[in-house]
């Protein structure tokens, strides 16, 4: 079962408050300091993410089993690590890419 996390909009436009996460090219702000749980992302010119993920918003769940969320799907981004304790990937659905977070049980 999937449970909304937050939405992600990608951007040109520097964003008050926003990080650089070197691997990805990328500067993103933490949806988590958004009271519409919005991430707004602005990748490099050279970045070498999708391109799914540089022209349209996403949307992102949290899912029990990683594995289990991806089977069949479209798999636009293998699993990465997205912070301690959590593993994310991203799949395409009805058009845009899904972002899957499984946080560690504790």
């Amino acid at each position: 079962m999937r449970k909304f996390n937050h939405v992600g909009i990608p951007t040109s436009i520097p964003k008050e408050g926003e990080f650089y996460v070197e691997g990805m090219k990328l500067h993103l702000t933490d949806f988590n300091n958004s009271p519409n749980k919005i991430e707004f992302l602005r990748f490099e010119a050279d970045s070498q993410m999708p391109e799914i993920l540089k022209t349209h918003g996403h949307i992102a769940y949290e899912v029990p089993n990683l594995a289990s969320a991806m089977e069949g799907k479209k798999i636009v981004l293998e699993p990465f690590q997205g912070g301690e304790g959590l593993t994310c990937a991203f799949i395409e659905e009805e058009g845009i890419a899904i972002e899957l977070m499984c946080f560690d049980q504790k």
